[in-house]
């Protein structure tokens, strides 16, 4: 197992969930922690492979997915791109 922190910041969120085929893409099953420094923050335990992952953003009536600015990205069957991040 590695331990994965993922960390994002975006002033106007209300919440923020970390969601990618570790999880099955489900929205509701890693909810971030806001910190009061400003960053959401989450830390999983993952097996070691790779990952893509996005975040789930929601502010006052809208949602959106974003990427991680600090991970590298490859395409998605959608014609964007996702984050991954390497488990050792």
């Amino acid at each position: 197992m590695g331990r994965v922190r993922f960390q994002f910041r975006h002033g106007p969120a209300r919440a923020v969930a970390v969601a990618g085929d570790f999880n099955g893409w489900d929205v509701t099953a890693h909810p971030m922690q806001h910190m009061a420094d400003g960053p959401w923050i989450l830390e999983l335990d993952l097996s070691p492979g790779r990952y893509e992952f996005k975040f789930f953003v929601h502010g006052e009536g809208w949602t959106e997915w974003w990427n991680d600015p600090n991970a590298p990205k490859v395409p998605n069957m959608w014609g964007s791109e996702n984050s991954y991040v390497d488990v050792r």
